[in-house]
């Protein structure tokens, strides 16, 4: 609604009157909101001015400004609050998450499509046709845009996440965000989902706490906080058969989930050479990951309530062994893989309806580029170059400036007669390759010598190259994927990598991955000090994972790679 300019009809002062009547309305349609904060957001004293415009398509929108921002605006007689008072209230609205780069739609006027909705582990918010939500980044719980719903959380799942989800009406960056203080998003942290009875859930949390903390040497957003969400009371949402035929309960359709994906996680994901495996990175990184495609596990919902009650009981029937290896953190140290639950054990099938979405979307595996060295011929050196064709400009691979300097040597008669390996400099190759001070002291130089130096006075450049596309060739040297250690608030760390883009990766998939794979939160940011890059931001060292990550999984050559070697050293605290 504000991606293009507006215009301003009138600017006044509200009244009285008008002030209490606002307060009132904000208290109706916003009942979550109290008292107090009603009155934080239309203050009785201070200055309050009512700003009515037309949009650019004419639409007539009253906008409340207090403090010199916008903090609300009315369209047809219905209220919204804008990213200003979001950013005050983040709980205000419920919110969908979305990757940072489909921001810049939004701001140009787009609408929010489902397949840009990231699922959180707790499940979509439920919410109707025509709700008014909150639109939130990767990684940053401050609202960035609002929209109204095109459709029910049920049918959003019904769909597949296809279609449009939300009518965008404010974005941060539009044109309403632009006449206020033009302030950036504040970064306020994800919500970890609190058990529902603290008293119950006090030993596995502090487990998994320290699980976590022994995997990833510091106190942050853990498997056992992300993988043990309170899910939404929906059916639908929990991941399970909402199909009022179906005579099984919740609650053992969720016992039977659970089952299948431990199996199917012994069964195809865990090794031998993988024991002992912390119990929390075997439900984060295999478990969950076993889940069928349109479901959700959440083990609170099952009847074991919690992960270890749930392997003690896959102990009992000697699948597992599961053993205290240091104080409060749990592992397997064994499974048999001959137990008859597990070799009887059938990998379930995809759906068709699931399998045509996971086609539709699965991305193309990730080859590196082809990266070759060039060089560019400067104009200090155009002479020596235009004999063999080549001017200011050109640009060359160092074989051909190899045989370039050889042919020239050869043709004007430069090779000693009495020792071939090395060549009379002429006045060319003088102003060329030598420095000044030189000039009247090194008459001839050996062939190794004096193609090192040629090399060195030419410009860098490289040529890229991605599979099934043209090469790219640009001037200068490529910049190393970069990878950092940073210091944040109450001392932890991050792991910060940069340049993803300038080798073909996302960095959102990248973020993805790393979540999964360090059970560590991950945010990707715009890279500051360049225009259009984004860095990614892993809480704790997680160097170690990300090298893996790149050198095995993506095989890009380490010397494109520069910090690798600030991974933590073994036994050392990360």
């Amino acid at each position: 609604m504000f991606a293009k300019a507006f215009r301003v009809k009138s600017n006044t002062a509200i009244k009285g009157s008008d002030r209490r009547k606002l307060r009132a309305d904000v208290t109706a349609a916003f009942p979550t909101l109290g008292t107090d904060q009603a009155s934080e957001l239309v203050p009785g004293k201070e200055e309050l001015n009512i700003v009515k415009l037309y949009a650019h398509r004419g639409d007539a929108v009253t906008v409340y400004v207090s403090g010199g921002n916008p903090v609300l605006f009315e369209l047809e007689k219905n209220l919204y609050p804008t990213v200003y008072t979001l950013w005050s209230y983040p709980d205000l609205l419920p919110a969908f998450t979305t990757w940072p780069l489909v921001l810049e739609k939004l701001v140009g006027g787009a609408d929010l499509m489902l397949p840009g909705i990231v699922v959180p582990p707790a499940g979509l918010p439920q919410v109707q046709k025509g709700d008014l939500c909150a639109i939130v980044l990767v990684g940053n719980r401050a609202p960035v845009a609002i929209g109204v719903a095109a459709m029910s959380t049920s049918e959003m799942l019904t769909s597949g996440l296809k279609g449009r989800g939300f009518s965008v009406l404010h974005t941060y960056e539009d044109h309403l965000w632009q006449s206020g203080d033009r302030s950036s998003p504040p970064f306020i942290a994800p919500l970890t989902p609190d058990p529902p009875d603290v008293s119950e859930e006090q030993d596995d949390m502090r487990r998994l706490t320290l699980e976590g903390k022994e995997e990833n040497g510091e106190d942050q957003q853990m498997c056992g906080e992300k993988t043990l969400p309170e899910a939404s009371e929906d059916p639908g949402i929990g991941g399970l058969n909402p199909d009022p035929a179906d005579s099984k309960t919740l609650q053992e359709q969720m016992d039977e989930l659970l089952q299948q994906c431990f199996l199917h996680a012994l069964k195809c994901r865990v090794k031998k050479t993988d024991l002992p495996l912390l119990t929390s990175t075997f439900l984060g990184s295999h478990v969950f990951s076993c889940c069928p495609e349109g479901r959700q596990l959440d083990i609170k919902k099952s009847s074991y309530k919690k992960l270890s009650k749930f392997l003690q009981q896959m102990q009992q029937e000697q699948i597992i062994q599961v053993k205290e290896l240091s104080k409060g953190v749990e592992s397997i140290v064994a499974v048999d893989w001959k137990h008859p639950r597990i070799t009887s054990f059938v990998i379930p099938e995809p759906s068709p309806t699931s399998q045509t979405i996971q086609e539709g979307s699965r991305e193309q595996p990730y080859h590196p580029p082809d990266i070759k060295p060039l060089y560019c011929v400067p104009a200090s050196m155009s002479l020596l170059f235009q004999e063999s064709g080549h001017k200011k400009g050109s640009v060359l691979e160092g074989s051909e400036v190899r045989m370039i300097i050889i042919n020239y040597a050869k043709k004007n008669d430069l090779v000693d007669a009495d020792n071939k390996n090395l060549v009379h400099l002429d006045p060319i190759l003088c102003d060329c390759i030598l420095e000044k001070s030189e000039q009247h002291t090194v008459m001839k130089l050996p062939w190794d010598n004096l193609l090192t130096r040629c090399l060195e006075k030419l410009q860098p450049a490289y040529q890229v190259t991605f599979p099934g596309q043209e090469p790219i060739v640009k001037k200068g040297k490529i910049c190393p994927i970069d990878i950092t250690l940073a210091q944040r608030a109450c001392n932890k760390k991050v792991t910060v990598v940069r340049n993803l883009e300038a080798y073909g990766l996302d960095p959102c998939t990248v973020a993805a991955k790393l979540q999964q794979r360090c059970q560590a939160s991950t945010t990707v940011t715009p890279d500051p000090g360049t225009k259009d890059s984004l860095q990614v931001q892993i809480q704790g060292n997680q160097v170690h994972h990300l090298g893996r990550l790149l050198l095995e999984e993506y095989q890009l050559p380490r010397k494109h790679i520069q910090g690798l070697e600030k991974a933590p050293k073994p036994g050392k605290k990360k």
